[in-house]
């Protein structure tokens, strides 16, 4: 048995994607490596319950803050996504081993976990910080006064968009109480970096670097084909206010709230808190985009 590099952290927290098929075997094979590397070892607790893993203690997302010093995730960018969000205020460094398909933050292959994963651990890696959105939908009242009725963080984007089964919703956006403009359509983005390759790059906005401090705003299927996306600086707020259209509805990342009413503002603002990324080491974006987009193929 090979030995492995001295490990500079202390304890793991180990986070799957638990609904896949054989994480358990997974999950075991990565816990077995960290054990090897000198570390402690605790699985979050869904993740605890739902694979029937009892060899290693179970702990919440705020014992995983308190006592742990980097988590490990096994899953794709959606399982990486709902996790990152909750230990974000935690600064706890995040490791991504991919399960899923495209995996722009969970970049380690599974056959490659038994090489990369020591090395990262040894402290060989590229460290990456990624800004979050942090965001409140308010409601007036007939006295004028607004009420927080959620608040959430997002990584990728923060979404408004039409109902199920209506047409079009109609909002206007501002920031900063300065006028963009009325949007009619499908819906209106306002992503990260992180989330500028994500759901606004499929409805045709840019790609934004994460080093760049800004947001991209992307109306979804517009009525009005001047409506274009627009990159902002991300030292404002971001204000969506419901002007027509039935049973709209906002999404943080994967939290969603349901029937918005006219009048409902949608506020977005850069949080105070960072995602923490650790890659391996020789890891670079662009390199990412050629992989996963696949802007390679063709290039002898």
């Amino acid at each position: 048995m090979s030995r492995l590099p001295p490990c500079r952290f202390r304890h793991a927290a180990l986070v799957g994607k638990y609904q896949a098929r054989g994480i358990r075997a997974v999950l075991e094979d990565v816990a077995h490596l960290l054990v090897r590397a000198g570390l402690d070892v605790s699985l979050e607790t869904d993740t605890a319950l739902n694979t029937g893993m009892t060899d290693y203690p179970a702990l919440s997302i705020k014992e995983i803050g308190q006592q742990c010093d980097v988590a490990i995730v096994l899953g794709g960018d959606g399982t990486m996504l709902g996790i990152a969000r909750e230990l974000a205020r935690f600064n706890i460094p995040l490791i991504g081993i991919n399960q899923g398909r495209l995996g722009f933050i969970t970049d380690i292959q599974l056959k490659d976990v038994a090489t990369a994963l020591p090395l990262i651990l040894s402290g060989q890696y590229e460290e990456e910080h990624r800004a979050m959105l942090e965001g409140a939908v308010l409601r007036p009242h007939s006295g004028g006064e607004l009420e927080t009725i959620y608040e959430d963080f997002a990584i990728n984007e923060v979404v408004v968009s039409r109902g199920a089964t209506a047409g079009m919703v109609e909002v206007r956006a501002e920031v900063d109480g300065q006028f963009i403009a009325n949007y009619r359509a499908d819906g209106l983005i306002v992503a990260s970096p992180t989330g500028s390759s994500a759901y606004a790059m499929s409805a045709g906005g840019p790609i934004l670097h994460p080093a760049l401090g800004g947001w991209v705003v992307v109306p979804i299927a517009s009525h009005t084909l001047s409506n274009r996306p627009i990159v902002i600086p991300d030292t404002g707020t971001v204000t969506i206010e419901i002007v027509a259209g039935r049973d709209a509805s906002m999404n943080f990342d994967m939290q969603s709230l349901a029937s918005l009413l006219h009048g409902d503002r949608v506020t977005v603002r850069r949080s105070a808190y960072t995602v923490r990324f650790l890659h391996p080491q020789g890891w670079n974006y662009y390199a990412t985009l050629r992989r996963k987009l696949r802007w390679n193929e063709g290039v002898s």
